[in-house]
């Protein structure tokens, strides 16, 4: 019999599970792979039940293929039946607010009511891309992004918004001409300032905890206290994300977390980053730096992470969904692959759904 889980009650719940991919590409595996594979995770993200499966925006990455969300959005729409997709998020200062709008009153338009369009202040990616993402100035005034935010929502709309003239002149404009719904609006962030904002608009928020965890508890009491209800959103609405690696055994689940989790100290010291290392390679690498201050990173970035077997994990998120009253799990997947694995496929991602959601 297994022994009972650390803080687990058999009272409590398993919450709802969704997923947030980014399109890991590993050492040898072309985008066209491993977009294959993140197509393959969200069909079977489907077939599972899963509430929701949203893509990053990330830009110039080597490890990273998510770089336009609305082309992913459209090509798992045509691979799913009933999953909410979206974007987790759309970086809205690299885009002009109709363009966004229009993009996703498209994909509204494909699958009424499933489509979520999660928004983001954050640039997702260095300066310099920055830089290239805005070059046609359309786009890049973040001063402007609680308007824009407004703008988005107004444009979606059936009703449309309206532009005023100084003269005195009225112009509508809607996002795509005859609207019958519109998709459900998520601001994200992973500070004070979203949260904030998410309350004043009277929107549903999701912190990034998978990014650091720090601060989840003083955003969401904010997020919360301060909530002013809207029309479409009388209530407060969150859930969370968290990094999870699930498998068989404990031994294969760290294996797993481990070529993330090198990735993640490059990220923390500054270093060049490289496409995802296999598990094999996360060994030998991790082995021949002998990197006291790396091996310090990855202890303190795993802290926050849920890595173990199927029970294990399944019973911290339970708990962990508990202590912050959420319904819902935002998994974001980062089990990586060993060499012999297929390079059109994630088996571990999917051994992680399986066991928690199966």
């Amino acid at each position: 019999m297994l022994a009972p889980l650390r803080g687990f009650h058999p009272a409590m719940s398993m919450p709802a599970l969704s997923v947030l991919d980014l399109v890991p590409v590993r050492t040898g595996q072309t985008s066209a792979q491993a977009v294959t594979s993140s197509l393959t995770l969200a069909q079977r993200a489907d077939e599972l039940g899963l509430r929701r499966y949203w893509f990053a925006e990330h830009h110039n990455m080597p490890a990273v293929a998510s770089t336009s969300p609305p082309v992913l959005i459209a090509a798992t729409l045509a691979r799913t039946r009933s999953i909410r997709v979206g974007s987790g998020g759309v970086m809205l200062p690299n885009h002009a607010p109709l363009i966004v709008a229009e993009q996703f009153a498209a994909l509204d338009a494909i699958a009424p009511g499933r489509i979520d369009l999660g928004i983001g202040r954050a640039p997702g990616s260095d300066p310099v891309i920055t830089q290239l993402l805005r070059a046609s100035g359309a786009a890049g005034d973040v001063e402007r992004f609680p308007q824009h935010v407004q703008d988005i929502a107004l444009m979606l709309s059936p009703e449309g918004a309206s532009v005023q003239f100084t003269s005195g002149g009225e112009y509508q404009v809607k996002a795509t001409p005859a609207a019958s719904g519109s998709p459900e609006l998520w601001l994200l962030g992973s500070s004070d300032y979203s949260a904030q904002l998410a309350a004043s608009l009277g929107l549903p928020y999701v912190f990034a905890n998978h990014f650091s965890g720090q601060g989840l508890e003083r955003a969401l009491e904010l997020y919360r206290s301060a909530y002013r209800p809207s029309e479409q959103h009388p209530q407060p609405r969150t859930f969370l994300t968290a990094n999870v690696v699930a498998a068989d055994t404990d031994d294969e689940a760290h294996d797993r977390a481990l070529p993330q989790l090198r990735m993640m100290a490059r990220l923390r010291t500054g270093r060049p980053l490289i496409p995802l290392e296999t598990v094999e390679q996360a060994r030998s690498g991790l082995a021949e730096a002998a990197d006291a201050d790396e091996q310090r990173l990855i202890e303190a970035v795993q802290a926050n992470w849920f890595i173990g077997t199927g029970a294990d994990v399944a019973g911290r998120l339970s708990v962990f969904a508990d202590r912050h009253d959420v319904d819902e799990i935002m998994l974001s997947l980062v089990a990586g692959s060993y060499d012999t694995e297929p390079l059109d496929a994630t088996p571990g991602r999917i051994r992680t759904l399986e066991l928690l959601a199966g």
